[in-house]
């Protein structure tokens, strides 16, 4: 792994209360510190581009691992429900549920990657 360069200036700014709460739901919001998502927001100006979120720092892999972990679980739970219910699940209605969950996973896995720190469940 590749150590960032070290950092050694400091740059400071005043702000309003309101300024700093959106500062503070912008960074929970990127899955950031306050002060990482700063960097990021005044680099990413400078260089033209937008600020990372918490699916830029995900690698390819970790997309796609979370991905499938989140299909997985919607299967799971699909089938644990209707067998908690006294259900049989037919080779057909499997197969519809692998189906569903392999059509959204990776909209649900960049979803959970981009929700604030504070406010994923467990």
């Amino acid at each position: 792994m590749v150590k960032p360069p070290f950092r050694t200036k400091t740059l400071s700014t005043k702000l309003s209360d309101e300024e700093f709460r959106q500062l503070e739901a912008a960074a929970s919001k990127s899955g950031l510190t306050i002060s990482e998502w700063c960097r990021e927001a005044i680099l990413a100006g400078v260089n033209g581009r937008e600020p990372k979120s918490a699916t830029d720092s995900a690698g390819p892999g970790q997309l796609a691992l979370l991905a499938e972990l989140v299909a997985l679980r919607a299967i799971l739970l699909n089938v644990l429900f209707r067998q908690a219910n006294g259900q049989t699940v037919t080779a057909e209605e499997m197969q519809e549920l692998i189906d569903r969950a392999d059509s959204d996973k990776v909209r649900k896995a960049r979803e959970r990657l981009e929700q604030p720190l504070d406010s994923k469940q467990t």
